[in-house]
C-alpha cells in the first residue's frame, strides 16, 4: 500500500526527544492535508504537528505522556495510492500485486469533516484545559478558528451567553470515588523543575514589608495621563524597574549557578522571568533586556508575553534564558510566600498582595497601602546579609518611586 510516515520533528536547540501531550486522531480516522494530528511538548513550548497528506491513520506511536525521540516514527497514514501531498516520509511496504482498488481510497478533501460529532473537536491543549476548568463540553462549542478549531475566545463567548453546568440539588451524598491522574505535558515539566530546584538549591527566604502608598498614587496619575498607545500600568513594571536598578549595585543576584561545574555566571543584561499562571500550568515568559526598557515598554512586553503564555503560543525563546525571576499571585498573593528559585538562577522575587493597614507614623496611626516582598536566594551564592541589603534597596526604590526614574 502507499503509506506515508510522519516522524517526530527536530525542534532544534539540541533537543533529543519530545513528549506527546495530545492526539487529535485515532487509528482509522480520516485526515486531510494541514489537519493537526498531534501536539508534542519540549521544555515549556507546545508544538502542533499537521498532516502533510490526505489519507487514513493506520498507526500511532504511543500514548499521551510518552517521550518520543526526534526522527522516530510518529504516525503512519494510508494514502490509498492517491499520491497526494509531500513525500518526505513516504514508504512502501505492500506487495507489488496489491492494487489501488484493494485499498480503501480516502474520501475527497471536501468530505473529510474536521468538526463532525463523530470526531474529537479541534482545540489546542491549553484551550482544552481551559474548557475543562470552566466545565464546558467542547462538543457544544462552535469553533471560529481555521478548519473549525475552537479558540479560548469561543469558550469565553459560550460562557458569556449563559451556558454553565447545572449543579445537582438535594441532600448530602457520600462519595467514595477516586481518580488517578498521570502527570504529563507541562504539569510534569513543572513538577520536574520544582523538584530539581528544591533538591539542589539550599533556599533562604527573606520577607520585607513595603509601603506602596506613594507608588500607587504615582501609578494612578501615570495611568490617567498615559498616551493612547501606552498600556495600563500595574505594579509589576515598577517592580521590574526597581529590581533592575537594585541589580546595578548587587550584580551577584542576577546570575546562574552551574553547581556541577562549580561556576557562577553573572550577567550585565537583565532577562527578567515573569512567572505566569496559564491554563495549562505555570510558565515563565522572559522580558529580555529589561535594563534597556522604559516602564511603558516593559509593561507592553509583559502584557504581550503573558497573553502568549496563556494562549499557548509562546515560543521556546520566549520561555527560556531568564537571569532572575519575579513571581506574583496578584490579588491572591497572601501575606507571605516561600517562592522556589527558577533553577539555575540564584534569586526570585515574590510579590504578595497590597492591603490597606494602619501604620504608626510617630504621632498617630494612618492608613497606608502595604505589601510584602517574599524573596528567595541560593544560600550557596547569596549570603543572608547580602540578600537583605538587596531587598532593602528594592524597598527604598518602591517607597520613593521617583528614584526609579533618576539616572545613576
Amino acid at each position: 500500500m502507499s503509506e506515508f510516515l510522519i516522524e517526530m520533528p527536530d525542534v532544534g536547540e539540541g533537543v533529543a526527544e519530545a513528549e506527546l501531550v495530545e492526539w487529535f486522531v485515532k487509528v482509522g480516522d480520516p485526515v486531510r492535508e494541514d489537519m493537526v494530528i498531534a501536539a508534542v511538548m519540549t521544555d515549556k513550548a507546545t508544538v502542533e504537528i499537521p498532516s502533510p497528506v490526505n489519507g487514513f491513520v493506520t498507526w500511532l506511536a504511543g500514548e499521551v505522556g510518552e517521550r518520543i525521540a526526534v526522527k522516530a516514527p510518529l504516525v503512519r497514514i494510508d494514502m490509498g495510492g492517491d499520491g497526494g501531498g509531500a513525500r518526505f516520509g513516504e514508504v512502501s511496504d505492500a506487495p507489488a500485486e496489491v492494487t489501488k482498488a484493494e485499498i480503501p481510497t480516502p474520501a475527497p478533501t471536501a468530505s473529510v469533516s474536521l468538526t463532525s460529532q463523530s470526531e474529537k473537536p479541534l482545540a489546542a491543549p491549553p484551550v482544552r484545559l481551559f474548557a475543562k476548568q470552566s466545565g464546558v463540553d467542547l462538543a457544544e462549542v462552535q469553533g471560529t478558528g481555521p478548519g473549525g478549531r475552537i479558540l479560548r475566545e469561543d469558550i469565553e463567548q459560550f460562557l458569556s451567553q449563559g451556558a454553565a453546568l447545572t449543579m445537582p440539588r438535594g441532600g448530602y451524598t457520600k462519595k467514595a470515588a477516586t481518580e488517578e491522574i498521570k502527570l504529563s505535558g507541562l504539569r510534569r515539566r513543572i513538577a520536574e523543575k520544582m523538584a530539581l530546584s528544591a533538591s539542589r538549591i539550599p533556599h533562604i527566604t527573606y520577607v520585607e514589608e513595603v509601603d506602596m502608598t506613594s507608588l500607587e498614587e504615582l501609578r494612578t496619575i501615570m495611568n490617567a495621563n498615559r498616551k493612547a498607545d501606552h498600556p495600563k500600568l500595574t505594579v509589576l513594571p515598577f517592580l521590574v524597574q526597581a529590581v533592575v536598578k537594585a541589580i546595578s549595585d548587587h550584580p551577584n543576584v542576577n546570575a546562574t549557578f552551574d553547581d556541577d561545574a562549580g561556576i557562577v555566571t553573572r550577567y550585565d543584561a537583565v532577562h527578567m522571568g515573569i512567572a505566569t499562571q496559564a491554563p495549562a500550568g505555570l510558565t515563565v515568559p522572559v522580558v529580555r533586556h529589561a535594563e534597556a526598557r522604559d516602564i511603558w515598554d516593559c509593561a507592553a512586553e509583559m502584557n504581550r508575553l503573558a497573553e502568549a503564555a496563556r494562549s499557548g503560543t509562546a515560543t521556546r525563546e520566549e520561555l527560556s534564558g531568564s537571569t532572575i525571576t519575579i513571581s506574583s499571585l496578584g490579588a491572591l498573593g497572601g501575606i507571605v510566600s516561600t517562592p522556589i528559585i527558577n533553577y539555575p538562577e540564584v534569586a526570585i522575587i515574590g510579590v504578595n498582595k497590597i492591603a490597606t493597614r494602619p501604620v504608626w507614623d510617630g504621632i498617630q496611626f494612618v492608613p497606608r497601602k502595604m505589601m510584602n516582598l517574599s524573596s528567595s536566594f541560593d544560600h550557596r551564592i547569596v549570603d543572608g546579609w547580602n540578600a537583605a541589603i538587596f531587598v532593602q534597596r528594592v524597598r527604598t526604590l518602591l517607597e520613593t518611586p521617583a528614584l526609579i526614574f533618576i539616572e545613576g
